[in-house]
């Protein structure tokens, strides 16, 4: 009965979040955030991976594992860090703007991420990241 419920529940959130897909208010964005914080964790392995893979240097391998694990779905927790990840990997590469673009999606999911002090002193995207933040 109550594993009955439980799906019912989850049933309709999924109908209300597909019938608000449209609409772009706040109160609607942070309904959806939360919808996908519990539901939506099918990247998770995809993440592992793009970490290891950016850890042993393989970039390119790092980018495309962590964009699927963004379209898989990850906590909002995870996506910033993918989307991290996905900005030291662009900045790296010398493309500016998409660095920029990566930094700025993940600081809309949490305004307040904050660089560790080694990746802040970065030559390289310590100086993006500042300026994204200071831009908001």
């Amino acid at each position: 009965m109550v594993a009955n419920r439980a799906r019912i529940l989850c049933l309709l959130a999924a109908a209300v979040m597909l019938l608000l897909a449209g609409c772009q208010s706040e109160p609607v964005r942070e309904l959806q955030r939360t919808f996908n914080d519990l539901f939506a964790h099918k990247g998770e392995a995809a993440l592992a991976k793009g970490l290891r893979d950016y850890d042993d240097g393989h970039y390119a391998q790092s980018a495309r594992s962590l964009q699927l694990a963004l379209e898989q779905g990850l906590s909002n927790a995870d996506r910033v860090k993918a989307h991290k990840y996905l900005a030291f990997i662009n900045c790296a590469d010398g493309r500016v703007g998409p660095c920029r673009d990566e930094f700025r999606a993940a600081l809309e999911i949490d305004p307040s991420m904050q660089l560790a002090p080694a990746e802040a002193g970065h030559p390289v995207w310590g100086p993006v990241f500042r300026s994204v933040k200071g831009g908001r």
